[in-house]
């Protein structure tokens, strides 16, 4: 029997399936709280949420573990460089939220250009006076060109949604889909992202968080796309520099955004708050409950894997 400490509450009866074979500690905290530091020279496993940082310093306090199960796709809060040194495996969830988050993506750039939101506020405010020809004008989504950024399973499953809006689908990665896989999805590679900003009507951002895409949206690329163009990001929220999103917002540079992830969660910029042509969803990309039972059962299911000695079910690198 190990011991396993699980971050947070999860969904769904992993926590259950894991007590029954380990010794399962469980805080709301995470890894900052005093039941993990009570545990941790003890703990072989660890169920962690994107909010916990996985550094070398975490890892030099816990010398017995062997597997970090993110609950999550994205591992920009792991060191896996400092796991790897260690012996410590990393597991994620792809798959399981690929679906929700894309329905979410799409949702947003709806919500974004129809003004959903706004409008919604101005109801609820009272301030709905009746229709005019000229009330609430937003930005067309169908029949019109959309950049994704990153054409993995999320961004392929946008792709998927456009179709079904007539959509014209551009796409840009540093390696180039296979060409039956481009036809399916009836999408084109644009290699530089500029040139594909400078085409699309809207953009949904779906890479990953590296060093090379933190603030790849900034002052310079908002100039490059094209004037009254929406912006959606359901990746992570330091791929776009908030503080430059709220000048293009106020200027008219573009004509909105929805984002669903920040740069510094749970905080958001001020400025972007004042944006009445944002939509600011709060990291709910997965938040429909099979997904995240789902996602929580996958993470289970790769410990009890390692700490019987077989192989992860989703290991990273």
């Amino acid at each position: 029997m190990a011991t396993v400490f699980v971050s947070g509450t999860l969904p769904g009866d992993g926590v259950a399936r894991l007590r029954a074979s380990h010794d399962v500690v469980q805080d709301e905290a995470g890894i900052r709280s005093a039941a993990f530091a009570t545990c941790r020279a003890q703990v072989e496993a660890v169920v962690a949420l994107l909010t916990d940082r996985i550094d070398s310093h975490f890892l030099g306090g816990s010398p017995r573990l062997r597997v970090v199960a993110n609950v999550a796709v994205g591992v920009d809060n792991v060191d896996l460089a400092a796991c790897r040194a260690r012996g410590v495996l990393v597991t994620n969830t792809p798959d399981v939220l690929t679906d929700a988050t894309a329905d979410l993506a799409f949702g947003l750039l709806l919500a974004a250009a129809r003004r959903i939101a706004e409008g919604d506020r101005l109801v609820r405010a009272g301030a709905f006076t009746g229709w005019t020809p000229t009330f609430m004008l937003g930005a067309r989504v169908n029949g019109t060109t959309l950049g994704i950024v990153g054409m993995g399973r999320i961004g392929q499953a946008v792709a998927r949604r456009a179709r079904g809006f007539d959509m014209r689908v551009l796409y840009t990665q540093r390696k180039r889909l296979p060409s039956p896989v481009e036809a399916e999805l009836g999408i084109t590679f644009v290699g530089p992202l500029d040139e594909l900003l400078g085409s699309a009507d809207s953009v949904s951002i779906h890479c990953p968080l590296t060093p090379e895409t933190r603030h790849l949206f900034d002052a310079a690329r908002f100039a490059r796309m094209k004037r009254g163009a929406v912006l959606v990001n359901t990746a992570r929220g330091p791929i776009v520099d908030e503080e430059a999103l709220a000048g293009a917002l106020t200027s008219g540079a573009l004509a909105a955004a929805g984002l669903d992830v920040f740069e510094d969660e749970p905080r958001v910029d001020p400025a972007l708050l004042g944006c009445p042509n944002a939509v600011l969803a709060p990291h709910i990309g997965s938040a429909d409950r099979p997904t995240r039972e789902a996602m929580a059962g996958t993470a289970v299911a790769n410990v009890l894997e390692v700490l019987a000695g077989r192989a992860a079910l989703t290991p990273v690198g």
